[in-house]
């Protein structure tokens, strides 16, 4: 490593608290410094090229080094980089975007509250909900009621309705209003149980759950299309549409959370309606909305939801709830250019066909000893590794699988995302049967040669 390179990586190492760090090993190892990217492709310090398999984190859908998203970046920058939008103030882009969200949005969900991430998204969706109830008067309807393995965001209350229990080692969640019930993980149902009861039992499970918080004290219902962090889960047909169901009999509002699923991973621009027949009360989303290339999120919400906040509480008062960077000029430029470059080259079409190709592709990788299953759907998949497949018993947690499996692609030029005993796939949306194909021969010879380490070393 040069002189520079190596003055990169001492700064990061010495200043940079990254999210999710390993201490025990980022004290000695540092970071891989990343410096360039083209397509689905990036680029280290040392030159060495990578096929970026998570897509930076779910989010690089139209892929990177797109240089008309940096002219409108840029032009916008130029033109008003910012101003406040308190006070009743706005610029063309963030009324643009939220008209075009609205759009696209399903049925009447036609309002469009901006923050700077998915984290920033479901805290806002909680702050309105409690507004909204409490300018009805049902000031009691405060708790949420959440997904173990669901992945939520990292702010303290998006942390606390995050059900990964990994993530909150250390650290302290509100368990007095978030609540959680069981994760609809088909692959772990009862041996001999039915998709169809099994579906059943999840469904019951959250009814039971707002019967004894009390249906007055129970405000919202947080819920993922697909589970994302929590190990890509699909849940049961069916699912979405009658856990809304029972949400509607309890005047409880459901939030669907598209901060992975919207804006073409599922082959949609949201997957709520068209994929799981759902028509949520809230929607959040971030991520690839930009396709990463500004911080931009969006709470979009219901005409009823609407029509209900935006009733003054009291002579004067206002609706005080709002960031710095709410409807920020750039990033909603950003968002505005990512879309009409998505719909120009129907890029959900495209997800629609190189998806289901991806997915048949992972498919066949479940004919190796460890792998258990893969799940998932077009853009979003996952690889769940275990020691046994017959009784789905997971290798010792000592042997680091998912991390292991994940190293072998790195040196092989493939960056996928290790979850424990899991490895999770969520590429830019762009990639090719061809890019497709190296994918899958890469992770092949990876997870044989992980095989071979997990024998040698006595877990298997």
């Amino acid at each position: 490593m040069n002189k520079n390179k190596k003055n990169i990586w001492q700064k990061d190492k010495d200043h940079f608290i990254h999210p999710w760090t390993d201490f025990s090993t980022f004290k000695d190892d540092g970071s891989m410094v990343l410096t360039d990217a083209s397509g689905i492709t990036l680029t280290d310090n040392e030159g060495k090229q990578y096929i970026d398999g998570i897509g930076g984190l779910w989010c690089v859908n139209i892929g990177y080094g797109r240089a008309e998203m940096a002219d409108a970046i840029a032009t916008q920058a130029k033109r008003i980089p910012y101003f406040s939008t308190f006070g009743h103030h706005t610029t063309p882009p963030a009324a643009a975007l939220a008209a075009k969200l609205a759009e696209l949005a399903p049925g009447n969900l036609n309002h469009v509250f901006y923050g700077c991430g998915g984290s920033v998204a479901n805290d806002s969706a909680v702050r309105i909900a409690h507004f909204y109830f409490n300018q009805l008067g049902k000031t009691t309807k405060k708790k949420i009621i959440s997904r173990i393995d669901g992945y939520h965001g990292s702010t303290y209350m998006a942390m606390s309705i995050t059900g990964v229990e990994f993530d909150h080692i250390g650290f302290d969640i509100d368990k007095q209003m978030v609540h959680h019930i069981s994760c609809p993980n088909p692959y772990r149902r009862a041996k001999g149980m039915s998709l169809e009861d099994f579906c059943d039992t999840k469904v019951q499970e959250l009814e039971d759950k707002i019967l004894e918080l009390g249906q007055d004290n129970v405000a919202l219902f947080f819920a993922e299309p697909i589970m994302g962090a929590g190990g890509v889960i699909v849940p049961p047909p069916g699912y979405h549409r009658r856990t809304q169901e029972v949400c509607n009999k309890y005047e409880v509002l459901y939030v669907s959370d598209e901060v992975v699923t919207a804006f073409g991973r599922l082959g949609h621009m949201f997957a709520s309606k068209d994929e799981f027949d759902l028509q949520p009360d809230i929607i959040t989303c971030a991520k690839g909305l930009t396709s990463g290339y500004l911080p931009l999120s969006a709470t979009i919400l219901s005409d009823e939801i609407y029509d209900v906040i935006s009733i003054p509480q009291a002579k004067g008062a206002l609706f005080t709830h709002g960031f710095t960077y709410s409807g920020h000029p750039v990033c909603c430029a950003a968002g505005l250019k990512n879309i009409e470059i998505m719909e120009r080259e129907n890029l959900c079409e495209h997800v629609n066909d190189v998806g289901v190709y991806f997915e048949k592709q992972l498919k066949t990788l479940e004919n190796l000893e460890i792998v258990g299953e893969v799940r998932g759907s077009k853009f979003m998949m996952c690889i769940e590794n275990v020691a046994d497949k017959k009784t789905k018993s997971l290798i010792h947690e000592d042997a680091a699988v998912g991390s292991r499996i994940a190293d072998h692609c790195q040196k092989r030029g493939l960056i996928v995302r290790p979850l424990a005993h899991m490895n999770v796939l969520s590429p830019p949306l762009i990639m090719t049967r061809e890019e497709v194909d190296k994918l899958v021969a890469i992770l092949r010879e990876s997870i044989v040669e992980t095989i071979s380490d997990l024998s040698r070393d006595g877990y298997l």
